[in-house]
């Protein structure tokens, strides 16, 4: 398999980490999230890592505010592409929430990047009060995952999914 890079989406609970794990069972994945950096300056600041909505505001506007100040996602997730680049790895999942730094991180890596939102219909209609989570469906992605049940046939319909990429 040659290497591909997913800018991958979705709101919370749709199961992006579990599609991700599934693919790892079949593919060498490299799983890197934009918000990590982020989390790490709220835990400092007394975060206790549980997401509720308000946590969620929180990572949400910190994310913005870092951006604004010295593109610390931005710069994150080009590191982690450039490392993928240099290793063994087959997949690069790029975990960004925002549209408009989801066409940035698209246009900056080019044409070997392609963008996966990952869906649930029993979750669609939630409201998250943040933009990171609310604006998830506002971007024209290149591909669609619907994660429906059963789950025990998710790990090979995740399989039957990238090898048709």
């Amino acid at each position: 398999m040659r290497k591909q890079v997913f800018i991958i989406n979705g709101q919370g609970g749709v199961g992006k980490d579990t599609i991700c794990n599934c693919a790892a069972q079949y593919f060498r994945v490299r799983n890197v999230s934009s918000i990590t950096p982020i989390v790490e300056i709220a835990r400092f600041a007394g975060w206790d890592g549980q997401k509720t909505l308000a946590a969620r505001r929180l990572l949400s506007q910190l994310k913005q505010a870092f951006t604004e100040f010295n593109d610390l996602s931005f710069t994150y997730c080009l590191k982690a592409y450039q490392d993928f680049l240099n290793s063994d790895d087959e997949i690069l999942f790029l975990h960004v929430r925002e549209p408009e730094e989801i066409e940035r991180l698209k246009t900056a890596i080019g044409p070997d990047c392609r963008t996966l939102l990952v869906r649930r219909s029993d979750l669609s209609a939630r409201h998250y009060g943040n933009r990171s989570d609310d604006e998830v469906e506002s971007y024209p992605y290149d591909l669609y995952f619907d994660n429906h049940p059963p789950l025990d046939t998710l790990p090979e319909r995740v399989r039957n999914f990238f090898e048709k990429l």
